[in-house]
């Protein structure tokens, strides 16, 4: 029978639940368990896919193709357990089950509430990913005192009685603040928090105490005096330079060790060797990029969190640090790409929706195509890539997605309903098996490599899967143009049917891939492409600074040959 560990979050909301729940996840693993997570949100959306990402930051996509919620991805690179639409439920999920089975008549007439049918299907929620692991960590979304959250607070805290004593822990992040006019930590905060915790059943058996600073002795004193803890069981949960080192401060503190003692865990020490090279190469790398990310949603970057992760993965895999430059699209069309991409390393057109700064993105890509920047496009990326390509070099000057413009004369990228029939101008339906209208094509899907390619180079295999969240799908009727004049289709489906990554032959390092590359990467097992687009961009920085190095030594400047 699997372990349960609860982890809820009190003060203020953004804490980090979410990292703390991966890093416990990776410690825990360490030891030789086997870890999965599981994330209960309180809003009513049935899931995340709706929601703009300026307020819920990126919607993070499973193998099965369930939209989900961002903390997922943290879970995902943390451990080596795999995510699955059931380890994402939201009070919108839970309800639209319970009204879906008293429609039904599953409940023989009996009169629906909170108490027992919601808790009940909130618990089933929570066992249903239990199978085939010995510890389950389930992350409770939001902040106690909200209203919404109440449902999944009780139905841990009944959890306890059905489980067991020793086979539950609740673990309860707060915030300790540091006044500096007063030059004390308060933990006032922190004591209300757990008092409102307790008031709802639920006694913490762990604090972790978020901080700036270690807590010294006489505060986890205090802290454990008032909220009814052993003084063992406040850790201090110390800010850090990057996420990656968090496994390691919860070690120092003995989290995994209290963890275990608590659930009578019979675990081997943890080997944490990896996690600190990890660490090590983030905060001391042998040099640095930049890489300009050209995109519609720079104001909010969790909009683009599994993203900045793959690209640090990919600085680790190759030992330099990653500099990311935030651009704005709409910027780049009012001001032209010289002003913001004259002095980075690499160009990245991540993916998005909707029409705002496309002609930017697509403005950016032929900047790096001329100037032989190494570009990599996702997704929508990689569909301005194509656009840009017909536009520029096939000399079909309106090409464009029938997204943007429904009567493109040459519509380079469609919807799966539609075929365009280059031929006779006209617009087709199509009659596949596969052909889901407007829908999107979400989850896992494979897709076959060319050999001699940048992505068979980086992968090194000639058939992958990777996660898609896209409707859009690059027309085969332009196919033949686009390959004649140098376009490279290196990627497609199993039948060629679609396809999957392009690239541009005469170029450093140029690619677009319609999948989400940075689903897959992990700080431990940096995704390829990543990897092969920062290899490439520092190698370009290289080239650059030594020929700048020579023409200085030439021209008998401040330089001289050794």
């Amino acid at each position: 029978m699997a372990k349960f560990i609860f982890v809820t979050g009190g003060v203020v909301s953004s804490l980090g639940k979410g990292i703390a729940s991966a890093a416990i996840g990776a410690l825990l693993e360490a030891r030789g368990l086997r870890v999965t997570i599981q994330k209960l949100d309180p809003y009513i959306n049935v899931d995340p896919g709706t929601l703009s990402p300026f307020q819920h930051g990126e919607v993070f996509v499973t193998d099965d193709g369930a939209e989900t919620d961002l903390d997922l991805g943290h879970y995902e690179r943390f451990t080596s357990s795999r995510a699955s639409q059931a380890n994402n439920y939201t009070t919108g999920k839970i309800y639209y089950s319970v009204i879906t089975k008293e429609r039904r008549g599953d409940y023989l007439g009996d009169t629906v509430q909170v108490v027992p049918h919601i808790t009940d299907e909130i618990k089933n929620a929570i066992k249903s990913v239990s199978n085939d692991y010995d510890i389950v960590i389930v992350e409770i979304g939001g902040t106690i005192g909200d209203i919404e959250s109440l449902p999944f607070l009780e139905a841990i805290r009944q959890f306890r009685y059905d489980a067991g004593r020793n086979n539950v822990v609740y673990i309860h992040l707060t915030l300790i603040p540091y006044i500096a006019t007063a030059g004390e930590l308060k933990s006032k905060p922190t004591q209300h928090s757990v008092k409102e915790l307790r008031e709802i059943g639920i006694q913490p058996d762990i604090l972790l105490c978020r901080t700036d600073r270690l807590l010294p002795p006489d505060v986890k004193k205090k802290i454990a005096l008032h909220c009814n803890l052993d003084i063992d069981s406040v850790i201090t949960a110390k800010d850090v330079d990057t996420i990656y080192e968090v496994p390691l401060v919860l070690r120092r503190e003995g989290l995994d060790d209290l963890i275990a003692k608590k659930l009578l865990l019979d675990a081997k020490e943890p080997e944490l060797r990896t996690w600190a090279d990890v660490v090590k190469r983030v905060k001391e790398p042998e040099d640095r990029v930049s890489v300009a990310i050209v995109g519609k949603y720079v104001g909010l970057k969790d909009a683009y969190k599994s993203l900045i992760e793959a690209l640090i993965h990919g600085g680790i895999a190759n030992n330099v640090g990653v500099d990311i430059h935030w651009i704005d699209a709409e910027e780049i069309e009012k001001q032209g790409p010289e002003r913001h991409l004259l002095d980075v390393d690499s160009i990245l057109v991540p993916g998005g929706f909707g029409q705002r700064g496309i002609e930017g993105k697509i403005d950016a890509i032929r900047f790096a195509r001329v100037k032989q920047v190494p570009f990599l496009g996702i997704c929508l990326g990689m569909q301005c890539a194509v656009i840009e390509f017909a536009r520029n070099i096939c000399g079909l000057k309106d090409a464009n997605s029938t997204e943007f413009d429904e009567n493109t004369a040459y519509p380079v990228i469609y919807l799966m309903s539609e075929w365009y029939d280059y031929r006779t101008k006209t617009m087709q339906k199509r009659n596949l098996a596969s052909d889901k209208g407007a829908s999107m094509r979400l989850g896992a899907y494979p897709c076959v490599l060319k050999e001699g390619s940048h992505a068979y180079g980086a992968y090194g295999v000639s058939e992958i899967s990777e996660r898609h969240r896209h409707r859009y799908e690059f027309n085969n009727a332009f196919k033949e143009i686009l390959s004649k004049n140098g376009l490279k289709i290196s990627g497609t489906s199993p039948d060629g049917e679609l396809v999957e990554i392009i690239e541009i032959e005469k170029h450093p390092w140029f690619l677009g891939c319609q999948f989400h590359p940075e689903f897959k990467s992990r700080p431990l097992e940096p995704h390829p492409i990543f990897k092969s687009f920062i290899a490439a961009a520092y190698r370009e920085k290289m080239l650059f600074t030594n020929t700048a190095t020579q023409k200085t030594v030439n021209s008998g400047g401040g330089c001289k040959s050794p």
